[in-house]
C-alpha cells in the first residue's frame, strides 16, 4: 500500500465541519488529546508502517 495524497474524501467540507464540531467547547488540552486519539485510531486503521512513515514525512513538510 502507498500513501494516497490525492483528494480522496467525499464531501471534505462536511468532514471538516464535523471535525470542528468535535472540538467545540473543548479546552486546548482536551482538543490536543482528541487530536492525538484520532491520529492513533486512524493509524491503527491504516495499519501499514510504511504508509504511516510516509504520512509522517508528508505532514512534516
Amino acid at each position: 500500500m502507498t500513501l494516497n495524497t490525492q483528494p480522496n474524501l467525499r464531501d471534505p467540507d462536511d468532514f471538516y465541519d464535523e471535525l470542528l464540531a468535535a472540538h467545540h467547547g473543548l479546552s486546548k488540552d482536551q482538543s490536543d488529546a482528541l487530536n492525538a486519539r484520532l491520529i492513533l485510531v486512524l493509524a491503527n486503521h491504516i495499519g501499514d508502517r510504511e504508509v504511516l512513515r510516509a504520512a509522517l514525512k508528508a505532514a512534516a513538510g
